[in-house]
C-alpha cells in the first residue's frame, strides 16, 4: 500500500474566531487511559501534549461487573494527574469517554462520581459502534493515501473495532467484545506461552469474529490500516526482529508467535519494542490480530498514529464549529422514520420560545436544554412509524437502544426520556435513570416539550400565544393569553387535563390564563 504516511496535525474543515484555544480529549480504555491536548492555530489543531498511563481497569472487572478497589484507586490517581494537567494547560473544551470496561461495569455509580470529581469533567460512556466511528475518524485523518475503501482495525483492552469506510466516511462499523486484556487473562494467565494456549485462544478469537466476517468481506476493501497500542507494538517488533521491512504481515505474525512459544514464559521475552507494562496483555492481542488476518485473508497491514483520541478531538472541534455529528444522526433518524418535518419545526419553535420565557425563572442549564429540546422536538414522533398506539414509548425505545452516532449512553437516555414523556402519563423511572445532575433539568425540559406539543396538537400553523411563567413556593404557574384559549377550546381543555399528568413530577405545575392579553 503505497503513499501511506503519518500526518502529525489534525485539520478541521473550518474554524472561527470563537474557537477555544485549547481543547482536550480523554480516552478511558480498558487497558490504558490517554489524554491528548491540542491548540487551535488559525483553523489547524496542533497536538501540544499527550499523556498515557497503563491503568489496567479491565483487569479489575470481575464476572459480576464490579471493578475491584485496587483498579479503582489506580484509575482515580491517574485521573487526578490528568485533571491537574488540563488545569495547567487551561483547556477550555474537554470531552471524556469511557469505553468497554465502563460499558460492562455494573453498580459502579460511586466510582464514576469519584472519577469525575478527580478529573473535573463528566465521563460519557459510548457504545462500541460510536467508538468504532471515532476510531475511523481519527485514523483516516492521520494518514494520507490513495482513494478507495479502507479497512481499519483497532485492538483495545476490552473490545476490537473493525471498520470499513471510503475517504472520510465510515460505511460499516463493528465492535467485537474481545480485546488484549480479556484474551490474555483467559488464555495466558501467569504469562504461560505454551502451544496449546495459543491454539485455544485462536479458536475463541475466530468464534468471536464469525458474526461480522461475512458483512466485512461482502463490502471489500482496498487498503488495511491498524491503530492503537497492541497493533503499533507488533508493527515495531516486525522491524526489530527483521520480520517485515514495512507494515505487519501474516508471516511476520506467525514468526512472532513462534518466538513467544519458544520463550515459554512472558518473563523470558526480552524485546526492546515491548514495554514491560504491555507484556501481561501482549499475547492475547497478538492472537486477536492473527485471527483477523486469517479470517479476512489480510496479507499486509500498515499502521496509523491516529485513532480514538484523535477522533475525539476532531469530533469536539466539529461541535465547536457547528458540525455536530449528533445533528446528522437526528436528521438521518427523521428521514428513516418519515417524520413530518414541518410539524417538528413548529414544535421546536414553540419549545425554544417557552425556554426563553422560563430561563429567567427556573434554574435551567441552557447549554444542555437548548440542543436536547431541538433534538427531542425533531424526533418526538418517530414512534408513529412503528405504531400509533403508545408511539411515544416506541420512539423512546428506539432512542434508548439504538446506535446513535455522536451520542453517549446518557445522552441517549436523556433524549429517550424526553420523547417518551412528551405526552400521556409520565414515567419517572426514566428520569431517575439519568445522572443526578440532569434529573431536575430533565423535568423542566419535559414540561416545556409537553407544552409545545399540546399547543400544536391540531398540526395547523398558527400564532402561539405569549407564555408567562411564575414560580411560587410549592408550584410553578404557566399562564397563557385568555383570549387565545377561548379561540382554541380543545387546547384549553387539554391544558387543564395536563395538570393531572404533571402531578407525577416532583414539582406542581398549574396552567391558567393571563388576565390581560399580552402584546
Amino acid at each position: 500500500m503505497q503513499g501511506v504516511s503519518p500526518q502529525p496535525a489534525i485539520y478541521p474543515e473550518k474554524s472561527s474566531p470563537e474557537t477555544p484555544s485549547v481543547i482536550a480529549a480523554v480516552d478511558l480504555g480498558s487497558n490504558s487511559f490517554h489524554m491528548v491536548v491540542a491548540h487551535d492555530q488559525h483553523g489547524q489543531l496542533k497536538i501540544i501534549d499527550r499523556i498515557r498511563e497503563m491503568v489496567r481497569l479491565g483487569a479489575g472487572l470481575d464476572d459480576s461487573g464490579r471493578i475491584c478497589e485496587e483498579a479503582q484507586e489506580r484509575a482515580i490517581k491517574c485521573l487526578q494527574r490528568f485533571g491537574q494537567r488540563m488545569q495547567e494547560m487551561h483547556a477550555h473544551s474537554v470531552r471524556v469517554v469511557g469505553t468497554n470496561t465502563f460499558r460492562h461495569a455494573k453498580n459502579n455509580s460511586g466510582f464514576v462520581q469519584r472519577a469525575e470529581e478527580a478529573l473535573g469533567h463528566p465521563i460519557q460512556v459510548i457504545s462500541g459502534v460510536e467508538e468504532a466511528r471515532l476510531v475511523y475518524h481519527g485514523t483516516t485523518h492521520s494518514i494520507t493515501g490513495p482513494h478507495g475503501k479502507w479497512l481499519v482495525v483497532d485492538i483495545g483492552g476490552g473490545s476490537t473495532e473493525v471498520i470499513i469506510g471510503e475517504q472520510r466516511e465510515p460505511i460499516l462499523m463493528e465492535s467485537v467484545q474481545m480485546g488484549c486484556v480479556g484474551m490474555s487473562q483467559r488464555f495466558f494467565e501467569q504469562g504461560g506461552l505454551e502451544k496449546k494456549r495459543f491454539k485455544n485462544a485462536l479458536v475463541e478469537a475466530k468464534l468471536q469474529l464469525q458474526p461480522i466476517i461475512a458483512s466485512v468481506k461482502k463490502l471489500g476493501w482496498n487498503y488495511v490500516v491498524g491503530t492503537a497500542g497492541t497493533i503499533r507494538t507488533i508493527d515495531q517488533l516486525m522491524r526489530e526482529l527483521g520480520l517485515s521491512d514495512r507494515g505487519i504481515t501474516y508471516g511476520g505474525i506467525q514468526a512472532l508467535i513462534a518466538e513467544l512459544k519458544a520463550a515459554g514464559q512472558m518473563d523470558n521475552v526480552q524485546f526492546n519494542s515491548l514495554a514491560a507494562e504491555r507484556k501481561p496483555v501482549f499475547a492475547g492481542g497478538l492472537v486477536v490480530l492473527k485471527a483477523i488476518f486469517s479470517e479476512l485473508g489480510i496479507g499486509e497491514m500498515m499502521t496509523s498514529e491516529g485513532g480514538l483520541r484523535e477522533g475525539l478531538l476532531l469530533d469536539l472541534a466539529g461541535r465547536i464549529h457547528h458540525r455536530d455529528t449528533r445533528d446528522r444522526t437526528v436528521f438521518s433518524l427523521m428521514r428513516r422514520y418519515h417524520v413530518d418535518f414541518k410539524h417538528a419545526a413548529r414544535i421546536k419553535t414553540t419549545a425554544l420560545h417557552v425556554l426563553d420565557q422560563v430561563s429567567g425563572i427556573l434554574e435551567i442549564d441552557r447549554d444542555l436544554a437548548y440542543p436536547f429540546l431541538i433534538w427531542a422536538a425533531d424526533l418526538h414522533e418517530i414512534g408513529l412509524d412503528i405504531s400509533h398506539s403508545r408511539y411515544h414509548r416506541h420512539g423512546a425505545y428506539v432512542l434508548d437502544h439504538g446506535d446513535l452516532l455522536g451520542f453517549s449512553w446518557n445522552e441517549q437516555r436523556l433524549l429517550a426520556c424526553l420523547v417518551g414523556n412528551h405526552r400521556r402519563k409520565i414515567n419517572m423511572e426514566m428520569v431517575e435513570q439519568l445522572p443526578s445532575q440532569w434529573q431536575a433539568q430533565a423535568v423542566y425540559m419535559i414540561v416545556i416539550l409537553r407544552l409545545a406539543a399540546l399547543l400544536n396538537r391540531d398540526r395547523v400553523p398558527k400564532r402561539i400565544p405569549p407564555v408567562r411563567v411564575t414560580r411560587h413556593a410549592r408550584h410553578i404557574k404557566i399562564a397563557l393569553d385568555r383570549k387565545w384559549l377561548k379561540r382554541h377550546p380543545l387546547t384549553a381543555a387539554e391544558l387543564e387535563m395536563e395538570e393531572s399528568y404533571l402531578k407525577t413530577l416532583n414539582i406542581e405545575v398549574r396552567i391558567g390564563g393571563l388576565e390581560q392579553t399580552a402584546r
